[in-house]
């Protein structure tokens, strides 16, 4: 890969699925990917994935790290909050030959952590990157997501 970050629709897609291509092509041992807000990095909570304020989102003077997805051997890995995890779920009905493999919601965190099995090609598998960070994150049209492990 020769370029690790996009900022538009098109060209984000273009990325992950470059980044899964190398990815598979290295046998690395996982991909990961984070979205940031256009201008700069999320700092506080009401902007960090649409926070509804409801039972597990972040206070709005909470400090939140910026949403990340990683990609290993054909599952995705992410974490999400309660409203998160019902807009995952939402987006999942899109893609039917992806399935939740196992979700773990430790006392001392926050949210869960899902497992996703993804048995697709490349460019199936950026469009839900891509899908997930705008629906599931809400992450703005122009956001920036950058390849920062392959």
């Amino acid at each position: 890969m020769t370029r690790f970050d996009a900022d538009e629709p098109t060209e984000r897609r273009k990325l992950f699925a470059d980044a899964v291509t190398a990815h598979r092509t290295r046998g690395s041992a996982f991909l990961t990917v984070e979205a940031r807000e256009p201008a700069q990095a999320v700092e506080f909570g009401e902007d960090a994935g649409g926070a509804d304020g409801g039972e597990g989102e972040p206070a709005p003077d909470e400090p939140r790290a910026p949403p990340w997805i990683q990609f290993a051997e054909k599952t995705f890995n992410l974490d999400c909050t309660d409203g998160e995890l019902d807009r995952l779920n939402e987006l999942l009905e899109e893609y039917p030959e992806f399935r939740i493999d196992g979700m773990e919601s430790p006392e001392d965190a926050e949210g869960t952590n899902v497992r996703i099995s993804a048995r697709s090609d490349a460019n199936r598998l950026a469009d839900f990157l891509e899908r997930a960070f705008r629906d599931v994150y809400g992450r703005p049209e122009g956001y920036r997501a950058w390849v920062v492990r392959v």
